[in-house]
């Protein structure tokens, strides 16, 4: 298998706030879905836990997980700093009761 140039590995999980209605669902998941816009994103993917087995490695208790890779540290910042990512923040932050960030490099 060959290995991935360095690139910076961007995963954000969701916590939702109990008690949200299906629109407001829907209307999150458009926001975060509007992320993909955004050019210095070269791979983008939102996903729900998976239906698989329990283990005790297994963490099920996000919502949804946001998984972005950029070619480097300065699309990163680029990203952080963008329209989309800035109106999705706004309008969407109501929504969750937490988010936890893991940003990797690889190696």
């Amino acid at each position: 298998m060959k290995a991935l140039d360095k690139k910076l590995v961007h995963v954000v999980n969701f916590y939702l706030k109990p008690g949200l209605s299906e629109e407001d669902r829907r209307h999150f998941e458009a926001g975060l879905s509007s992320l993909h816009t955004i050019d210095e994103i070269k791979i983008f993917n939102v996903g729900k836990p998976a239906p698989i087995d329990d283990r005790p490695t297994i963490d099920k208790s996000y919502d949804y997980c946001l998984l972005c890779v950029f070619e480097d540290i300065e699309a990163h910042d680029v990203y952080q700093t963008h329209p989309v990512h800035l109106s999705f923040i706004e309008k969407c932050k109501q929504y969750w009761a937490r988010t936890v960030v893991f940003d990797s490099e690889t190696i």
